[in-house]
């Protein structure tokens, strides 16, 4: 009976897979499966393999370190550049106050009267040879007076007669083109006849040279626009009645 009883137990316990594990190693399969499902459900499927995220993962890495290297770059070079547009405004501003200021002009003034050149004044008129004994003698050196305190021209007193041989010298020396020039430049001759039988001329001579005598002809007096002598040739004599003497004689008396 006993055989018996036991041959179905056994029979039992063969008909149970071997590959069955016991209940204790079950229980943690089963919740490492329920985790697993868990987190299934969380973070979705993944249609890549595993090993692809790693690759994605350095991909974006990678492509993020140039993205972020662009970035960098940009904005450098957004810093940089208001500087560098600034700089055209900085130089454009600069670049007027470096020009000079233009002048201001006042619109009402008058424009500036260019100067007044003195012109040389008109050569003096030079009389012909000869004395003219009707002529008033006082009456022309008070012309020629005048006409020196306005010109500055000295005055030239010539005394003598139509008859004087050293006169008629004097005359054509004073008719020379050089000496001539002298004259008319520097001074107002005036002629004046001292022989005839005119008073009022003989007092003029003495007038002029008070040193009296015998006056050896042509008597020649030069005298300032005031009236003053600066040299009477009675007292010291007459030049060499050339054109070299009287040139002389002229030059050093002008001025």
């Amino acid at each position: 009976m006993t055989s018996r009883i036991l041959r179905p137990v056994r029979a039992d316990r063969r008909a149970q897979p071997r590959s069955a594990a016991p209940l204790g190693v079950r229980l943690p399969l089963v919740a490492a499966v329920v985790v697993a499902a868990g987190l299934t459900t969380a973070c979705g499927p993944s249609s890549e393999p595993v090993g692809s995220a790693a690759q994605s993962t350095a991909g974006q890495s990678s492509s993020a370190l140039p993205s972020a290297t662009a970035s960098a770059s940009a904005s450098t070079s957004a810093e940089a550049s208001p500087s560098a547009s600034a700089s055209p405004s900085a130089s454009a501003s600069a670049a007027p106050s470096s020009s000079p200021t233009p002048s201001r002009t006042k619109t009402g003034s008058a424009a500036p009267k260019p100067s007044r050149t003195s012109a040389a004044p008109a050569p003096a008129r030079i009389p012909g040879p000869g004395y003219d004994s009707s002529a008033d003698a006082q009456k022309q050196i008070d012309a020629a007076l005048a006409a020196a305190k306005a010109d500055g021209r000295m005055v030239l007193l010539d005394f003598g007669a139509n008859w004087c041989g050293n006169c008629k010298a004097a005359d054509k020396v004073f008719a020379q083109p050089q000496t001539a020039a002298i004259l008319g430049a520097s001074y107002h001759l005036v002629k004046i006849d001292i022989g005839g039988n005119s008073s009022a001329n003989s007092a003029l001579l003495r007038k002029y040279s008070p040193s009296g005598g015998s006056y050896k002809m042509p008597v020649l007096i030069v005298v300032t626009p005031s009236g003053t002598v600066r040299t009477d040739t009675h007292a010291t004599g007459n030049p060499s009645l050339t054109s070299e003497g009287i040139n002389s004689f002229l030059r050093q008396w002008a001025s």
